[in-house]
């Protein structure tokens, strides 16, 4: 069958874990002097390569950090780990370094779509750069020295953001989770460990990386998310197939709340844009996964309050997400010519 895959994966995104050979790792790393000194020496050579926002953590809000976690570019765990950990981010926020989370360095590279490749040379260019003048903790049986065990090896954690609605509704990801299981690779959500699948999207990545190569990890995640595409787009077809006015209802019911409500939380605000996404990658509106993506992205509880310019209530929020959710999806002119 012909694949499309930017009507199933969303993003990818490819994490490498590293620590440097002189310091504590950051679960005995007490002092902030040295936590510092870690961040300096990171900052010294990512100026070289591109234009980057420096968070510490203990020194940005609550609400802030928030922010930045709704939009992939921190983990719980970095915020946890106030007053020794920070951040650096890109301008165009596809690379995220994270320091002193539970690793002195959590390399992220981020891109839009199917890309394992790109988003590979890329990140690992910028891991050369830094290895060059800082060592990192290297064992020449257990590879990269890392705070989990299972990230031994290369440190290298692949990962692609799916969606996958008629996978879900047919009860059929259930089926897939043990044969990824088999295969060293596991699913979460879209925060990763710990994370609930919202909005029928999901997170593939490979679960070890202790005796594998970076080609071999690569390459068995690339297998799954073809395999995964495939079986969500035949699905997709046979929703179609036996119930097309089912989904197109769903889909306008879905358009049609959305672009009429006074007040929505995020919970339903979710289920209902799985809807319209659906409808969008099936062709049932006119529009694209990407713009859909980014409005779920705004409407989160942070970035709503960023958007307003200060803190609302879940109440308020509710009745923003409504107001500027709807008048979002208006503008899309997803039911031109229908």
């Amino acid at each position: 069958m012909n694949v499309s895959y930017d009507a199933v994966v969303v993003s990818t995104r490819v994490r490498l874990a590293r620590n440097f050979a002189d310091y504590p790792f950051p679960n005995r790393l007490k002092d902030v002097k040295k936590a510092r000194e870690i961040v300096q020496l990171i900052a010294s050579e990512l100026n070289y390569m591109d234009t980057f926002d420096l968070y510490y953590m203990n020194a940005i809000s609550d609400e802030r950090a928030a922010f930045l976690k709704e939009r992939y570019l921190i983990s719980k765990d970095l915020i946890a780990h106030r007053p020794i950990s920070a951040a650096f981010i890109s301008r165009d926020e596809s690379i995220s370094v994270m320091i002193n989370e539970e690793d002195h360095v959590r390399e992220q590279y981020f891109l839009k779509g199917f890309e394992l490749r790109k988003v590979y040379e890329r990140i690992s260019g910028i891991d050369d750069i830094i290895s060059e003048s800082i060592p990192f903790a290297f064992d020449p049986e257990f590879g990269y020295l890392t705070a989990c065990p299972t990230n031994l090896g290369t440190g290298l954690r692949a990962s692609v953001m799916m969606f996958l609605p008629a996978l879900t509704r047919t009860n059929l990801i259930r089926r897939a989770l043990p044969a990824l299981s088999g295969r060293g690779l596991t699913v979460r959500g879209q925060y990763g460990e710990g994370s609930v699948a919202e909005g029928e999207m999901y997170q593939i990545s490979n679960e070890v990386t202790l005796g594998y190569s970076e080609e071999e990890i690569l390459s068995v995640v690339e297998n799954a998310v073809r395999t995964i595409t495939e079986f969500e787009l035949r699905e997709r077809e046979k929703m179609l197939r036996e119930d097309e006015l089912g989904v197109k209802d769903k889909a306008f019911r879905a358009y049609g709340i959305l672009t009429n409500c006074k007040r929505i939380d995020a919970q339903e605000f979710m289920t209902l844009m799985s809807d319209v996404k659906l409808g969008a990658v099936t062709g049932i509106f006119d529009g694209n996964m990407e713009e859909l993506d980014q409005l779920i992205v705004a409407m989160r509880p942070a970035n709503i309050n960023r958007l307003n310019g200060g803190p609302l209530t879940a109440e308020e929020q509710a009745i923003y997400r409504a107001e500027y959710a709807g008048k979002a999806l208006r503008s899309m002119e997803l039911l031109n010519g229908r």
